[in-house]
C-alpha cells in the first residue's frame, strides 16, 4: 500500500505531465512499491530524458529546490533536479548514463520500451520496469537491491505459474 502523501504528489504529477508531451516513468523504490515489492518509500524518482527534465521543472517550477543541472558522481550521471511538492522530495534524472567497466558511459536507457503502466488510484502511471530496475541496479554496483528485485520477478513468476488458467 503506497502512502496518501505519495499517492497525492504522484497524481499531481501524472496531472501535469502529459505522456504524449513528455517521456517519462517512476523509478526507484516508489516504482518497486507500485508493482508489488514491499519497500520503504521515502521519496519520489522521476527518470526522464534530457528536455523532459527541464520541462518538468518549469511545470513545477513553484516546488523547485535544485534547479536542473548536468550532474555526475563516479558510477552515474544526469540532467538532475530536485522539487519538494507536499512535503515529498521528488528527484528528476533526465538522460541519466552509467559509468561502464570499460571506462566509457553507457546510453540514456529507451525509457518508452523499458516502462510499463500501473494503475494506482484510477490513474495510469507509468514505471520502469523491474527487468530494467534489476540489470541498472546490477550496473550501479548496488547488489543487494537488484538482488531483491530478482528475487521478487522469480518468486512473482512461480506464483503466477501456480495460478490456474482459464
Amino acid at each position: 500500500m503506497i502512502d496518501s502523501r505519495f499517492a497525492k504528489v504522484l497524481c499531481q504529477l501524472h496531472n501535469k505531465l502529459d505522456i504524449d508531451e513528455i517521456t517519462w516513468a517512476v523509478t526507484g523504490s516508489l516504482s518497486f512499491a507500485l508493482q508489488g515489492m514491499d519497500v520503504d518509500v521515502h521519496d519520489i524518482d522521476i527518470q526522464t530524458d534530457k528536455s523532459g527534465a527541464y520541462e518538468i521543472e518549469r511545470r513545477f517550477s513553484q516546488y523547485v529546490v535544485r534547479n536542473v543541472d548536468f550532474s555526475s558522481s563516479e558510477k552515474i550521471r544526469s540532467h538532475f533536479g530536485e522539487l519538494r511538492i507536499e512535503g515529498i522530495k521528488v528527484e528528476v534524472m533526465g538522460d541519466i548514463q552509467k559509468h561502464l567497466p570499460d571506462g566509457n558511459w553507457g546510453d540514456p536507457p529507451e525509457i518508452c520500451s523499458n516502462r510499463r503502466f500501473i494503475n494506482c488510484g484510477g490513474l495510469s502511471i507509468p514505471v520502469m520496469s523491474l527487468e530494467y530496475e534489476c540489470e541498472a541496479y546490477y550496473h550501479l554496483g548496488r547488489m543487494e537491491r537488484a538482488e531483491q528485485i530478482r528475487r521478487y520477478l522469480e518468486q512473482s513468476r512461480f506464483e503466477e505459474g501456480k495460478r490456474p488458467s482459464g
